[in-house]
């Protein structure tokens, strides 16, 4: 969102009209990218590195066991050296698709809690939810181009416009675009976590391991998480209190929780 804002607010500012159509152009076409590349950009951003076939085979069965039942291949794992407990799916179809695990993660909950946040992601990768939030991503640019449209092009008689009316239009557009975008990326949440619960016969373990994480993720910091990345983790890897909660990628864990016990 960030990216079509800049662009087309770019294009608009410098080349009028034709340079708000190049800056949507740019805008999609970043969007595609990070559709193709997106897990790759993840991947490097977490400095993770691909688990190895004989590192962790509990690890590995977890994930051939829960890739069966989910009907999708087995995607990669990768492991981060991050040290705070999350995790995180990539790729915008299952037969490119991976799971990093931050070592944290490992160092901090138990097995079937690990397991269960494996289940969330793989959750996502059935769901097809990285496309989902590309598209998202791509129709909040539309809207930002739009913003702009009504602002700077002049439509029929214009002379009588209020210029503040327009001002206001441009700001709380795209706005608007970011929160329905951030909506969406809850929502994929919930269903994630349901996912997890149907993946695994019951919602208990999900819910230990939100609680672990929820915990895990107040009291360390992450060292590699970005904030184009952070609606990809399980749990935000940064704090959202007050009315930037409005603005989180995540849902808070106690409504996750809720959701979860209402399942069981």
């Amino acid at each position: 969102m960030a990216v079509g804002a800049l662009a087309v607010g770019l294009g608009a500012l410098f080349f009028g009209q034709s340079g708000a159509f190049i800056g949507l152009a740019i805008a999609l076409l970043f969007q595609s990218v990070s559709l193709f590349a997106g897990h790759k950009m993840a991947l490097a951003f977490a400095r993770a590195r691909e688990l190895g076939p004989n590192e962790l085979p509990w690890l590995h069965q977890a994930a051939a066991d829960l890739a069966m039942r989910a009907g999708i291949p087995t995607p990669t794992l990768y492991i981060s050296p991050d040290p705070q407990p999350n995790a995180f799916a990539a790729g915008w179809s299952p037969k490119v698709a991976v799971v990093n695990i931050n070592q944290g993660l490992l160092d901090l909950m138990p097995r079937e809690q690990v397991v269960a946040v494996m289940a969330h992601e793989f959750g996502h990768i059935r769901n097809r939810d990285m496309l989902t939030m590309t598209v998202a991503a791509a129709a909040a640019s539309f809207i930002q181009f739009l913003a702009y449209m009504a602002y700077f092009v002049p439509v029929g008689d214009n002379r009588g416009r209020n210029p503040l009316v327009g001002l206001l239009i441009m700001i709380f557009a795209p706005i608007s675009a970011t929160l329905i975008q951030l909506a969406i990326s809850r929502t994929r949440e919930f269903g994630a976590d349901a996912a997890a619960a149907e993946l695994l016969g019951t919602p208990g373990p999900m819910i230990d391991a939100l609680g672990s994480l929820d915990r895990g993720t107040h009291a360390i910091p992450s060292l590699v998480a970005q904030p184009q990345m952070a609606h990809m983790y399980i749990a935000s890897p940064f704090s959202a209190e007050g009315v930037s909660r409005l603005f989180s990628t995540h849902p808070s864990i106690a409504d996750r929780v809720r959701a979860l016990r209402a399942i069981g």
